[in-house]
């Protein structure tokens, strides 16, 4: 009993010793790059049925490539600590455990992804890219919520939260853009309406929340931004509008959103002080 007993105060001693190796900054810098992982499934989805659809194909190719190499790298930085990204080594199992289930996961999407940069975009290929995001996003997800709460034991529980939020609004975008594409190329139609009504009212209760809650004046006028953006990108979203004209300008549109959302993300991470 005494062993047990020891050996779990050893435990608790360890984990503080880890925590206060890590320093705030650190550590909300993880929450935000582990969170635009989430983002990257939805980017990587949205580009491909931007080729198969046969709208900037050249350019889409080339952002395809350069979201597959980030996402690899991210992933691997996050596993194994990565100076450039400023990602650390990280040392909890139950976060260990869920990337190595994210990099499972990524070895068969990343397949396709490959097939399609290869030329193939037949619908089999289509249809595995389409059945995988999902369950590569929801793992993601799983992580970051983990690191949402290892970030709560370093600095404030509640700012770790938002960080997380926050980033969450960046893969919804990619993930509306995404549904509007999978409509317009008609697949799973009745599926993704549903789902794009989700992802829509789901990005907009948050952006409320979000400016409810903020006291900070550069986030506050960085969410103003967001909410401009977005309320020229929204109708597009509420009337399906998948005309061949709208596709040609979605792309622009839902890139200028995701800048203005990502920089109050950044906000939000350089916001926590060591």
């Amino acid at each position: 009993m005494k062993y047990i007993k020891f050996s779990f105060l050893l435990i608790i001693i360890f984990s503080l010793a880890a925590n206060a190796a890590v320093s705030k900054q650190d550590m909300a810098n993880t929450i935000n790059k582990a969170g635009k992982q989430r983002m990257l499934t939805q980017k990587m989805t949205k580009e491909v049925l931007f080729i198969a659809l046969n709208i900037d194909v050249e350019m889409n190719r080339d952002e395809l490539e350069s979201t597959i190499e980030l996402f690899d790298k991210t992933l691997h930085g996050l596993i194994n600590g990565d100076t450039y990204l400023g990602l650390i080594t990280t040392k909890n199992p139950n976060i260990l455990a869920k990337l190595k289930q994210v990099k499972s996961l990524w070895k068969h999407f990343q397949e396709n992804l490959n097939a399609i940069q290869k030329g193939d975009i037949s619908s089999d290929v289509l249809a595995a890219i389409n059945e995988q995001n999902i369950p590569l996003l929801h793992k993601m997800d799983e992580a970051v919520k983990t690191y949402e709460k290892e970030g709560g034991s370093v600095f404030e529980p509640n700012l770790a939260n938002i960080i997380n939020k926050a980033g969450k609004q960046r893969m919804l975008i990619q993930k509306m853009t995404k549904e509007l594409l999978l409509i317009a190329k008609k697949i799973d139609l009745a599926t993704n309406k549903t789902n794009l009504i989700n992802s829509v009212n789901e990005f907009e209760t948050t952006l409320v929340e979000l400016k409810t809650a903020n006291n900070n004046d550069s986030i506050n006028i960085q969410l103003q931004k967001v909410q401009k953006k977005w309320s020229k990108y929204k109708p597009i979203l509420d009337n399906v509008d998948i005309s061949e004209k709208t596709l040609h300008k979605i792309d622009k549109l839902s890139v200028s959103l995701y800048r203005a959302m990502n920089k109050t993300v950044q906000l939000y991470a350089n916001s926590v002080k060591d």
